[in-house]
Protein backbone atom coordinates (compact mmCIF):
# COMPACT_ATOMS: atom_id res chain seq x y z
CA UNK A 1 0.00 0.00 0.00
CA UNK A 2 1.33 3.41 -0.97
CA UNK A 3 2.48 5.21 1.70
CA UNK A 4 -0.22 8.40 2.30
CA UNK A 5 1.22 12.11 1.16
CA UNK A 6 1.52 14.32 3.56
CA UNK A 7 2.40 18.20 3.90
CA UNK A 8 3.54 20.22 6.67
CA UNK A 9 2.36 24.06 6.90
CA UNK A 10 3.98 26.19 9.69
CA UNK A 11 1.56 28.86 10.46
CA UNK A 12 3.74 29.88 14.03
CA UNK A 13 3.07 33.28 14.85
CA UNK A 14 0.14 33.65 12.37
CA UNK A 15 -3.45 34.78 12.99
CA UNK A 16 -6.65 33.72 11.98
CA UNK A 17 -7.52 33.50 8.82
CA UNK A 18 -3.67 32.82 7.80
CA UNK A 19 -3.67 29.09 9.38
CA UNK A 20 -7.30 28.29 7.97
CA UNK A 21 -5.84 29.58 4.55
CA UNK A 22 -2.72 27.90 4.82
CA UNK A 23 -4.48 24.57 5.19
CA UNK A 24 -6.75 25.08 2.90
CA UNK A 25 -4.53 25.51 0.58
CA UNK A 26 -1.95 22.21 1.47
CA UNK A 27 -5.17 20.24 1.66
CA UNK A 28 -5.90 21.76 -2.17
CA UNK A 29 -2.51 20.06 -3.57
CA UNK A 30 -3.05 16.85 -1.76
CA UNK A 31 -3.23 14.26 -4.59
CA UNK A 32 -6.51 12.75 -3.85
CA UNK A 33 -6.11 11.93 -0.53
CA UNK A 34 -3.42 12.54 2.39
CA UNK A 35 -2.17 14.11 5.68
CA UNK A 36 -1.67 18.20 6.47
CA UNK A 37 0.76 19.04 9.31
CA UNK A 38 -0.38 22.89 10.14
CA UNK A 39 2.00 24.20 12.93
CA UNK A 40 0.18 27.06 15.24
CA UNK A 41 1.24 28.98 18.36
CA UNK A 42 -2.28 29.58 20.42
CA UNK A 43 -5.11 27.56 21.50
CA UNK A 44 -7.54 29.84 19.63
CA UNK A 45 -5.90 28.83 16.17
CA UNK A 46 -6.46 25.15 17.43
CA UNK A 47 -9.86 25.44 17.73
CA UNK A 48 -10.41 27.33 13.94
CA UNK A 49 -8.92 24.85 12.81
CA UNK A 50 -10.66 21.89 14.40
CA UNK A 51 -13.91 23.87 13.11
CA UNK A 52 -12.79 23.33 9.55
CA UNK A 53 -11.99 19.61 10.38
CA UNK A 54 -15.64 19.11 11.41
CA UNK A 55 -16.84 21.40 8.51
CA UNK A 56 -14.97 19.45 5.82
CA UNK A 57 -15.49 16.06 7.48
CA UNK A 58 -11.21 15.62 7.86
CA UNK A 59 -9.75 13.59 10.50
CA UNK A 60 -8.68 15.76 13.18
CA UNK A 61 -5.85 15.19 16.01
CA UNK A 62 -3.60 17.60 17.78
CA UNK A 63 -1.07 16.04 17.52
CA UNK A 64 2.19 17.10 19.83
CA UNK A 65 1.67 19.73 22.08
CA UNK A 66 3.98 21.83 23.90
CA UNK A 67 4.23 25.28 25.08
CA UNK A 68 3.16 27.81 22.96
CA UNK A 69 3.37 24.75 20.06
CA UNK A 70 0.75 22.86 18.76
CA UNK A 71 0.28 19.97 16.03
CA UNK A 72 -2.69 19.60 14.41
CA UNK A 73 -3.11 17.26 11.87
CA UNK A 74 -5.65 16.89 8.95
CA UNK A 75 -6.40 13.51 7.32
CA UNK A 76 -7.83 13.60 3.87
CA UNK A 77 -9.53 10.97 2.03
CA UNK A 78 -10.62 10.75 -1.65
CA UNK A 79 -13.88 10.17 -0.58
CA UNK A 80 -14.18 13.65 1.09
CA UNK A 81 -18.07 14.82 1.36
CA UNK A 82 -18.23 17.50 -1.83
CA UNK A 83 -16.99 20.91 -1.35
CA UNK A 84 -20.38 23.65 0.28
CA UNK A 85 -19.44 26.80 0.58
CA UNK A 86 -18.86 27.88 3.64
CA UNK A 87 -17.78 31.38 5.57
CA UNK A 88 -14.37 31.85 7.19
CA UNK A 89 -15.23 32.30 11.05
CA UNK A 90 -12.51 33.04 13.14
CA UNK A 91 -12.57 32.79 16.92
CA UNK A 92 -11.21 34.63 19.03
CA UNK A 93 -10.36 34.98 22.87
CA UNK A 94 -12.82 35.96 25.42
CA UNK A 95 -12.59 39.30 26.40
CA UNK A 96 -11.23 39.73 29.56
CA UNK A 97 -13.88 41.42 31.68
CA UNK A 98 -13.74 44.51 33.99
CA UNK A 99 -14.38 43.83 37.05
CA UNK A 100 -14.91 47.23 39.51
CA UNK A 101 -15.53 46.77 43.31
CA UNK A 102 -16.73 50.19 44.61
CA UNK A 103 -16.65 51.03 48.44
CA UNK A 104 -18.47 54.50 49.49
CA UNK A 105 -18.40 53.34 53.53
CA UNK A 106 -16.26 52.08 56.14
CA UNK A 107 -19.21 49.68 56.89
CA UNK A 108 -21.56 47.29 54.80
CA UNK A 109 -25.72 47.68 54.83
CA UNK A 110 -27.84 49.95 56.82
CA UNK A 111 -27.99 49.68 60.73
CA UNK A 112 -25.70 49.09 63.46
CA UNK A 113 -22.81 50.75 62.25
CA UNK A 114 -20.53 48.09 64.59
CA UNK A 115 -22.39 45.24 62.74
CA UNK A 116 -21.70 46.92 59.47
CA UNK A 117 -17.55 47.50 59.60
CA UNK A 118 -18.05 43.56 60.65
CA UNK A 119 -19.46 42.72 58.20
CA UNK A 120 -17.45 45.11 55.77
CA UNK A 121 -14.31 43.64 57.08
CA UNK A 122 -16.11 40.19 56.31
CA UNK A 123 -16.34 41.04 52.62
CA UNK A 124 -12.71 42.62 52.05
CA UNK A 125 -11.62 39.21 53.35
CA UNK A 126 -13.51 36.68 51.34
CA UNK A 127 -12.85 39.28 48.43
CA UNK A 128 -9.17 38.53 48.69
CA UNK A 129 -9.91 35.07 48.98
CA UNK A 130 -11.47 34.77 45.28
CA UNK A 131 -10.13 32.78 42.97
CA UNK A 132 -10.42 35.83 40.51
CA UNK A 133 -10.14 38.83 42.16
CA UNK A 134 -11.25 42.44 40.76
CA UNK A 135 -8.91 44.47 38.59
CA UNK A 136 -9.85 47.29 40.43
CA UNK A 137 -11.20 48.30 43.76
CA UNK A 138 -12.31 52.05 44.06
CA UNK A 139 -12.99 54.08 47.58
CA UNK A 140 -14.72 56.89 47.91
CA UNK A 141 -16.44 59.27 50.62
CA UNK A 142 -16.33 57.00 53.83
CA UNK A 143 -14.64 54.27 52.13
CA UNK A 144 -11.18 56.22 52.18
CA UNK A 145 -11.33 54.55 55.86
CA UNK A 146 -10.53 51.92 54.49
CA UNK A 147 -7.38 51.99 52.81
CA UNK A 148 -5.78 54.68 55.74
CA UNK A 149 -4.31 53.88 59.19
CA UNK A 150 -6.40 52.07 61.37
CA UNK A 151 -8.18 49.94 59.05
CA UNK A 152 -8.56 46.32 60.22
CA UNK A 153 -8.59 45.38 56.39
CA UNK A 154 -4.58 46.60 55.54
CA UNK A 155 -3.49 43.20 55.33
CA UNK A 156 -6.01 42.08 52.79
CA UNK A 157 -6.26 44.89 50.80
CA UNK A 158 -1.93 44.85 50.59
CA UNK A 159 -2.43 41.26 49.80
CA UNK A 160 -5.36 42.02 46.77
CA UNK A 161 -2.57 44.91 45.69
CA UNK A 162 0.51 42.42 45.41
CA UNK A 163 -1.54 40.04 43.22
CA UNK A 164 -2.19 42.61 40.86
CA UNK A 165 -5.18 44.82 42.01
CA UNK A 166 -5.46 48.51 41.84
CA UNK A 167 -6.51 50.40 44.44
CA UNK A 168 -7.63 53.63 44.19
CA UNK A 169 -8.71 56.75 46.89
CA UNK A 170 -10.46 59.43 46.22
CA UNK A 171 -8.14 62.54 46.79
CA UNK A 172 -11.09 64.87 47.42
CA UNK A 173 -12.21 62.83 49.85
CA UNK A 174 -8.92 61.99 51.90
CA UNK A 175 -8.35 65.80 51.97
CA UNK A 176 -12.20 65.92 53.55
CA UNK A 177 -10.96 63.54 56.20
CA UNK A 178 -7.52 64.91 56.95
CA UNK A 179 -6.19 61.86 55.94
CA UNK A 180 -4.55 61.55 52.75
CA UNK A 181 -1.03 61.82 54.54
CA UNK A 182 -2.22 58.24 56.38
CA UNK A 183 -3.19 56.32 52.86
CA UNK A 184 -1.12 52.97 53.46
CA UNK A 185 -2.27 51.17 50.14
CA UNK A 186 -2.87 51.96 46.75
CA UNK A 187 -2.87 55.09 44.89
CA UNK A 188 -4.79 58.61 45.48
CA UNK A 189 -7.42 59.23 42.38
CA UNK A 190 -9.62 62.26 40.98
CA UNK A 191 -13.12 62.27 39.91
CA UNK A 192 -12.22 61.98 36.15
CA UNK A 193 -10.92 58.55 36.86
CA UNK A 194 -13.85 57.35 39.17
CA UNK A 195 -16.39 58.30 36.28
CA UNK A 196 -13.89 57.03 33.46
CA UNK A 197 -13.10 53.55 35.38
CA UNK A 198 -17.07 53.28 36.55
CA UNK A 199 -17.86 54.04 32.90
CA UNK A 200 -15.55 51.47 31.53
CA UNK A 201 -16.81 48.86 33.73
CA UNK A 202 -18.39 45.53 32.49
CA UNK A 203 -19.45 44.59 36.00
CA UNK A 204 -19.29 47.07 39.09
CA UNK A 205 -19.78 45.34 42.40
CA UNK A 206 -20.98 47.47 45.33
CA UNK A 207 -21.99 45.82 48.86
Amino acid sequence: MAEMEKKTVNAMGDVCPVPLVKAKNAIAELAGSGKVEVLVDNEIAVQNLEKMAQQKGYGFLVKEKKEKEYHVEFTVSETEPAETEEKTVCLVPAAKKTKLVVLSADHMGEGAEELGKILMKGFLYALSQMDTLPETILFYNGGVMLTTEGSESLEDLKAMEEQGVKIYSCGTCLDFYNRKDLLKVGEVTNMYTIVELMAKAEKILKP
